[in-house]
């Protein structure tokens, strides 16, 4: 800690805990201790080390658990605005995803759904509803309509694997998407299935993708954690 840094302390002690999650050196499921001994150890005050550990709570890389201490989690998923799928990106991240299949069913397309994936109203859509789980923690709920018989679909390949990822597989080339971002608060079922309090804010993607023929091929309504999930842009400044 330099002490003669204009910087606070409680942010020096933040961004130095956040950096050793960042790195893999407090490794997911590990516990800080209690403050005493933190502060103790770091010849910090008490109410230093309470601030630099709420900071990192807010930022959902601590959890405080009665009668286990404050445990460190995973770190966010920065997710960069391109055409790839949640599972590639998590697993990049060496976040080890998983998939729970919620819903998998053909139903009447409705006129949003019609509209998006260029199908009569009423035509037979498959509706996936996954649970994205990382490190056996939810992540994000996605809702998935395909067209009817664009691939062979089962429960187990969709818990196996990402949807992208089955669809190259069947020979589908993704080529581009048209895709919007928002924020909201979550419904009570939603965050009952992201372990998240209602009304807790969630990321909110909606996209539809397009094989190299022009064809859409996916529409997805995707709710992501705030607080473990972020989307990273990289802007050019125009001539």
């Amino acid at each position: 800690m330099d002490r003669g840094s204009p910087v606070p302390l409680y942010f020096q002690l933040a961004q130095q805990l956040e950096a050793a999650i960042e790195q893999g050196d407090l490794a997911p499921g590990s516990l800080l201790g209690n403050e005493i001994d933190l502060a103790g150890r770091l010849g910090l005050s008490r109410p230093t080390v309470r601030q630099a550990i709420q900071s990192l709570v807010d930022k959902g890389l601590l959890v405080r658990r009665r009668g286990v201490g404050t445990q460190v989690v995973h770190s966010q998923v920065k997710r960069p605005l391109e055409l790839s799928s949640l599972y590639d990106d998590l697993e990049a991240a060496g976040q080890r995803p998983a998939t729970r299949v919620v819903q998998h069913l053909v139903q009447p397309a409705t006129a949003e759904i019609a509209a998006a994936l260029g199908v009569p109203e009423g035509a037979d859509v498959v509706f996936l509803e996954r649970l994205r789980l990382a490190h056996g923690e939810p992540m994000a709920l996605l809702r998935n309509h395909l067209p009817s018989g664009l691939l062979p679909l089962d429960s187990a390949a969709l818990e196996a694997t990402g949807l992208y990822r089955l669809m190259r597989g069947a020979g589908i080339t993704l080529h581009s998407a048209r895709q919007s971002i928002g924020a909201r608060a979550a419904t009570a079922a939603e965050a009952q299935q992201l372990a998240e309090p209602p009304g807790a804010p969630l990321l909110t993607m909606e996209r539809t993708t397009f094989d190299d023929t022009g064809r859409a091929v996916e529409f997805g309504s995707h709710t992501y954690r705030a607080a473990r999930y972020s989307f990273e842009f990289h802007l050019l400044v125009r001539p």
